[in-house]
């Protein structure tokens, strides 16, 4: 017994039979996917550092008033 078997309407995507998984053989739209999720990383991260330095700013700005 074949331990993958095809999915009939996409061609891309096969079944194992023994874990039941579905596995897109697709490599270009794989690679597609995991540059996507990079670039999203890169750009939460740049917004996490933009919000702290923000954060820093308003507490030295509010340390300048006090004096």
């Amino acid at each position: 017994m074949p331990r993958t078997k095809k999915i009939k309407d996409n061609p891309d995507l096969i079944k194992d039979t023994t874990s039941q998984a579905v596995i897109n053989t697709n490599r270009t739209a794989i690679q597609v996917r995991r540059a996507q999720i990079a670039l999203n990383k890169a750009k939460d991260a740049e917004l996490k550092q933009m919000k702290d330095d923000i954060a820093e700013l308003k507490s030295l700005l509010k340390s300048l008033g006090k004096k």
